[in-house]
């Protein structure tokens, strides 16, 4: 029997490590995550095309741009308010607020900086606007299911947890 490669309708298995454009490590997982290869929805494309072809135990380094990755920083999901109009359990660099929008939508916002008596939210992903490097470890591959291929992500535990990395 001929080993399994990366390709279309084969569930990944995988563990990675981001680091910044500084060479700092942003995320580590070494407990195997899972994606269904070829459905488009939980990897990022370049990360996908690098993996094409790999086979269990391949290294495959990855690095991309901020337009091929976490997105160019926006100024405009950045907001600053006096400290008293913030909910005091927001005091804290790192707090998280759900916050939605006119039309529904929603986004999380994480409180950046505390400044005197001012607080600023950040709604930008903690790596938009950097060249991020991702190490990536195959450790399987095995055949999507119907149900699988059906839903476009693996289903269960069978090699790693799911994945989405954008």
């Amino acid at each position: 029997m001929s080993e399994s490669i990366v390709e279309k309708g084969k569930v990944i298995s995988l563990a990675y490590r981001i680091t910044d454009e500084n060479g700092e490590l942003f995320e580590y997982r070494d407990i195997p995550v899972s994606y269904l290869h070829g459905s488009g929805s939980d990897l990022f494309p370049l990360i996908e095309q690098a993996l094409e072809g790999k086979k269990v135990g391949d290294h495959v380094p990855v690095t991309l741009p901020p337009e091929d990755g976490f997105g160019r920083r926006d100024p405009k999901l950045t907001f600053t308010d006096d400290i008293k109009n913030v909910p005091p359990q927001f005091h804290r660099i790192g707090a998280e607020a759900e916050m939605k929008n006119d039309r529904g939508e929603t986004r999380t916002f994480y409180v950046s900086k505390i400044e005197g008596d001012k607080l600023t939210v950040d709604g930008n992903h903690a790596l938009a606007g950097q060249t991020v490097c991702f190490d990536v470890t195959i450790t399987d591959i095995r055949d999507a299911t119907e149900e699988e291929l059906r839903e476009g992500v693996p289903q269960g535990p069978v090699g790693g947890s799911p994945l989405n990395l954008q």
